[in-house]
């Protein structure tokens, strides 16, 4: 049935609220509609990010926290609330409880305290719908827009990890009847517990000039925008760009690129050259893979400005998401 849920389903799903946060004074609770945050002594600036997700059915609550949550740190700050609107295609209990369970380990892993947010069912859905807002403070903003000419580009883990993950849960069999082998498909759908950029972020954010987390459209997506909003030239070495084998083999299976696919779990830093170092030591320290791919250029041109280029090659414009036809064909074919 279309419309809210009642009184005890709702009581389920506000019954996973994250981690225990003194300065939340009002949470969520059955016949309230906001929350309420106490912001003294915070940092100087409030970073909020919201992004809604529903493709990857499997794993949506936790993909929906990491994601918001990776914008927030992606920004520099600290991510410490969560605002969560689910739409559910049904009133099934079980699929109600395993939504708000993801929610509520993913945000305690992060120790982030859901504090509000609405949930309904709307049976126009084939899925469930997560619509995650992040919140947190910080004392330095880094936009993904501070990149300056001779600055380094840095990316960590690799590319496509967030897309690794999807097509070894949701393609599985797509992608065993291409000949990846099981114990690669294992190992690939572990990349899930790799998608927060929140200890990347934190390992690097006081070198960088600019920060940006590669999601839809992978990382060739993530160097175009922050290209555009640096108003400078990318240039980076394909070659240079870390993919993980357990990457490689599911995306050769079913015709992805690595690049223009879903990249959650990377991020893009822009670093000034003498601090380089710096950055990958930091990352090293805590045990997160880093690699140089390429360097912030001035445009030549009004024109070029925005432009990447990928071994010389222009990319002028975002590629569409490659896992977008997998997901199409799957329901065509439903």
């Amino acid at each position: 049935m279309t419309g809210k849920l009642g009184p005890e389903a709702l009581a389920a799903a506000l019954a996973a609220t994250g981690a225990d946060d003194p300065a939340v004074a009002q949470g969520p609770a059955y016949g309230e509609d906001a929350a309420a945050i106490d912001l003294t002594g915070a940092g100087e600036t409030l970073v909020v990010a919201a992004d809604p997700l529903s493709l990857a059915a499997e794993s949506v609550g936790t993909l929906a926290v990491h994601v918001a949550c990776n914008d927030v740190a992606a920004s520099g700050a600290d991510p410490r609330w969560l605002t969560h609107t689910l739409f559910l295609p049904d009133d099934d209990p079980d699929r109600l409880r395993a939504v708000v369970d993801q929610v509520d380990a993913t945000a305690r892993d992060l120790g982030c305290a859901v504090v509000g947010g609405h949930t309904e069912v709307l049976d126009a859905l084939a899925r469930p719908l997560c619509a995650m807002t992040a919140m947190g403070t910080t004392d330095r903003f880094v936009s993904s827009g501070g990149a300056e000419p001779g600055d380094r580009l840095l990316l960590t883990k690799g590319a496509g990890i967030e897309a690794t993950a999807i097509l070894a849960t949701d393609f599985r069999e797509a992608c065993r009847e291409a000949g990846v082998p099981p114990a690669t498909l294992d190992a690939a759908a572990e990349f899930l517990g790799e998608v927060s950029v929140v200890p990347d972020a934190a390992a690097v954010r006081d070198a960088a000039t600019a920060l940006h987390d590669p999601t839809e459209g992978g990382v060739a997506t993530a160097l175009v925008e922050a290209a555009a909003a640096s108003e400078a030239v990318f240039a980076v070495d394909r070659d240079s760009v870390p993919v993980r084998p357990e990457t490689r083999a599911c995306c050769d299976a079913l015709g992805v690129d690595p690049l223009a696919t879903f990249g959650s779990g990377a991020l893009l830093a822009a670093v000034p050259p003498e601090r380089v170092d710096e950055a990958l030591d930091a990352l090293d320290a805590a045990e997160i893979e880093g690699a140089a791919i390429g360097r912030v250029e001035s445009p030549a041109d009004e024109p070029a400005a925005g432009t990447v280029r990928i071994d010389g090659e222009p990319l002028a414009e975002p590629p569409r998401d490659e896992l977008y036809p997998l997901w199409e064909a799957r329901d065509a074919g439903a």
